[in-house]
């Protein structure tokens, strides 16, 4: 059995491709994100990853839309979403697969 501490990942992200992590695998990413009220992150796309994000506690706002503890958002590659918390917050994200890299802020995103 091997053990690991959350504290010792990297932005919370402990499953996937990269450095330090509890498990390494290029099938996924996983990660326990928190949060508190008024945090941002700039509007971001992935190019291959399918990025899942479940609201645990709290409120967050996606692309203008408000999520609570309980709900599932799940952007596919190419679909941009930024994130604010509305509240402090705990959420879960999962991403598949696992790439490194593959976070695109919008602006050097190609626009079709």
């Amino acid at each position: 059995m091997k053990t690991a501490k959350l504290s010792d990942m990297i932005r919370g992200w402990f499953v996937g491709n990269f450095e330090p992590t509890a498990y390494r695998t290029t099938n996924a990413e996983v990660a326990v994100k928190r949060y508190a009220a008024g945090t941002r992150e700039e509007a971001h796309v992935h190019r291959i990853a399918t990025e899942l994000t479940v609201v645990v506690e709290g409120a967050i706002e996606m692309n203008g839309v408000r999520y609570t503890a309980g709900d599932i958002v799940t952007l596919e590659p190419g679909e941009p979403s930024d994130f604010y918390a509305v509240t402090d917050t705990v959420n879960v994200v999962v991403k598949i697969p696992a790439v490194p890299g593959d976070k695109y802020p919008i602006q050097e995103w190609p626009k079709c």
